[in-house]
């Protein structure tokens, strides 16, 4: 494993911030909106879900056929969530700050790639061409093509239970800064709002875990240093300081744990 490899320490980063796009990054999830309206609908994938969280199914099978029950062309269904899905309204704010600090900003999703780019650039602008997507991705279904009814699928990014494992991409970056102890690592964020969020969020050294989500409760059995967020205007906040040496990882986390036990995990709207 090399440095070169490893595209977020090009420019040797002071911070890397690692983030899921569904739901953090966006006010709603893209995949979500696609089977509620134009697949199988909102009963059976809450049904689904509900199935998932309780074990009897994994997120990749679920995820496979709520992809499956959209049949409408791949062209149009990313012009129907270009229309309908908006952007957490200090996401930007966040990104031109990562910009100029020269933070990389790198999506970890169980989305797709297509979409995810196309409504980056749609909210966002052209440089959001700069953000790096690891993700599923999407391909004709044969004999069919994916301009067709009925002629796209997805190809999942690994064959993990989740379809795309987040902390695959995540340790390495670890791992080199393990075997090269003589080079300054960068402090590894994450911001996420779902249970596959957990299994990247152990390969960082802080969490923001979106409030009023599940994914805070299996950080407080699984003991992952996170603290919560309403929006990206308190991640930039923090994020800053953090950066900045205005406070600590470890301050941030133990105040995000009394907050959690305090009652803060109840969402909260503005």
């Amino acid at each position: 494993m090399s440095h070169d490899s490893l595209p977020a320490l090009k420019g040797n980063p002071k911070s890397i911030f690692f983030t899921d796009f569904d739901g953090t990054i966006t006010l709603k999830d893209s995949n979500d909106y696609l089977t509620d309206n134009l697949g199988y609908g909102t009963e059976r994938r809450r049904q689904e879900n509900i199935n998932t969280l309780e074990g009897r199914n994994e997120f990749r099978d679920s995820f496979q056929g709520m992809m499956d029950s959209v049949k409408t062309p791949f062209p149009e269904c990313v012009k129907v969530l270009c229309d309908n899905i908006k952007l957490d309204p200090y996401f930007k704010d966040f990104f031109s700050w990562a910009r100029e600090a020269g933070v990389p900003v790198v999506v970890l999703s169980s989305g797709m790639v297509p979409i995810i780019r196309a409504l980056l650039l749609h909210l966002v602008g052209p440089e959001a061409e700069e953000i790096q997507i690891v993700s599923n991705d999407v391909v004709d279904r044969p004999p069919k093509t994916m301009d067709q009814e009925g002629g796209w699928q997805i190809k999942f990014h690994d064959d993990s239970g989740f379809g795309h494992d987040k902390s695959l991409t995540i340790r390495p970056y670890r791992e080199y800064f393990e075997q090269h102890p003589n080079e300054t690592r960068p402090t590894f964020l994450y911001a996420g709002d779902g249970v596959s969020d957990l299994s990247a969020a152990r390969e960082t050294d802080l969490l923001f875990a979106k409030r009023g989500h599940d994914l805070v409760v299996f950080c407080e059995r699984e003991g992952v240093p996170f603290t919560l967020f309403d929006d990206w205007s308190s991640i930039l906040e923090t994020t800053r300081d953090i950066y900045n040496g205005k406070t600590s990882l470890q301050k941030v986390a133990a105040e995000g744990m009394e907050d959690a036990k305090s009652g803060g995990n109840v969402r909260t709207t503005k």
